[in-house]
Formats: structure tokens, sequence, C-alpha cells
């Protein structure tokens, strides 16, 4: 065969197989459109909130009054107002980069990318669920599928790390209403294929202008008698906040 021809068939080849390739990574638009809104449930260009986290264990149940900011997707910070013994900590995060303050030794300390699916203060939500370092458009491959549980009326978006993010889950199916594309549940996977956690939404409410879920409840699926819930008492959105908010200078100050 002359070579030309040969060589004209591997580059003809070569441009089918990447023109499929990109077809198999390009996300699905409305799933595109699903993930996105679910990073930005709660955020905003600014956005500002006051909720109650109960912890709930076999043994005890505790409430935390906090309040928190946030500016775009990078910059979040939280503060905890009761009860007494927690008063004062806080918890920032730049970028990638985050950091936890204890008001009763007086110390910041930088939380390393290892910890960031431990445990936030004790609860069944883990330092990413609170300061969503990771995000389902940047850091997951994602598409629509049916699972065995599907019912009508709901679209399921399942969403798998990408190579190399340190996310301990194996994928995340979420579940969302169709009619108002609101989540209603959302199931963690572990590398077994078994339900790590599950976390639910209800209490729709609208803050200004936004509707979302006022309550997510956290329930981990390998602890009996454990369980988080997140009750959102007040949000608002776009409002004006200053650069300087975000800083270690205004974690460590306590206020």
């Amino acid at each position: 065969m002359n070579k030309t021809i040969v060589l004209l068939l591997i580059i003809i080849t070569t441009l089918v197989l990447a023109v499929l390739l990109l077809a198999e990574e390009a996300p699905d638009p409305r799933a595109q459109a699903l993930a996105r809104k679910i990073d930005e449930l709660y955020r905003s260009k600014t956005s500002y909130a006051q909720l109650e986290m109960e912890i709930v264990t076999p043994d005890w149940k505790r409430t935390l009054v906090i309040k928190a900011w946030t500016l775009g997707q990078d910059k979040t910070l939280i503060r905890i107002l009761e009860p007494k013994k927690e008063a004062g900590v806080g918890t920032l995060r730049l970028g990638n980069e985050m950091w936890n303050y204890l008001p009763k030794t007086d110390k910041v300390i930088k939380i390393p990318p290892s910890m960031m699916m431990s445990s936030w203060m004790g609860s069944d939500f883990t330092n990413d669920d609170l300061v969503k370092e990771f995000t389902f458009v940047d850091d997951f491959l994602f598409k629509l599928v049916t699972p065995a549980e599907a019912e009508k009326g709901f679209l399921y978006l399942e969403c798998r790390p990408k190579p190399g993010v340190p996310i301990v889950y194996d994928r995340i199916v979420i579940a969302v209403e169709e009619a108002s594309t609101l989540p209603v549940w959302q199931k963690f996977y572990d590398e077994k294929g078994r339900v790590a956690r599950i976390m639910t939404y209800g209490e729709v409410k609208t803050f200004g202008r936004r509707t979302v879920p006022s309550v997510m409840e956290m329930v981990p699926q390998t602890k009996q008698g454990y369980k988080t819930v997140m009750r959102y008492k007040d949000v608002q959105f776009d409002l004006a906040l200053k650069d300087d908010l975000f800083t270690l200078r205004t974690l460590q100050s306590g206020k």
C-alpha cells in the first residue's frame, strides 16, 4: 500500500479516536447544570448564613450556633457562637488552604489536605462538607444515571472523583427533584460499593430571591445512632462583604 495512503489512514484513525474520546469526556449539559446548581446552592458571589448544627450520638447530643460567610467558591469563614464552651472557634478556607482557630489556646492550626475528609467539630460532616474545597464541577466526572431505586419525577446524578483528587468516596449519587431541580438526597459510596453515609435535604424555604432546602441531615451508615442535622435560620446572598473579612487576622480575632 502507498505510504501516503497509510499515513492518511493513521491520521484519520487518530482523529476519529480523539473525537470519540472527547465526546465521552464532555459532560452532559443537563448533568453539568445540576452539578453547578448543587455547588452553588448556598453560595453566590457572596453569602452569609446563620445556622444550627445538632450533633447526635448514642451517648450525648449538643447543638452549635454558627455564622458563616463565603466569597465565591474559594473563601469561607465559619464562626461558632454557642455553646459557651466552643464560642469563638473558627474555620477559614482560602483556596486549597484551611485553618482552625481555638480561642482557649489562642492558636491557629493549619489543616493538611489529608484531613479534609475528617470530621468537623465532632459532627458527621467533614471539613470539606463545610468549606467546600472540592466542587462537583471542578473535581468530579458526572453523568445522569438510573439507579435501582429510581422514582418518577426525579433525576439522578452520579459523580466520581477525577483521578488524583484526594476524595475517599468511590462515587456520590444525588437525587434531584426534576420540577424544582433541588436536591433530595446524596448517597456516598465507598470503594467496595457500599453506602457509607446518606445526606437528606428537607424543609424548603425561600431566603430573599432564592429557594433552597433549609435542613440537611447527615447519617453515617457504619455507626448506629449517629446523625448530624444542619438547620439554616437565615441566608443572604450577594451582600457587600469586604475581602479582608477572609484573613487569618480576622479568624484569630474570635469575632
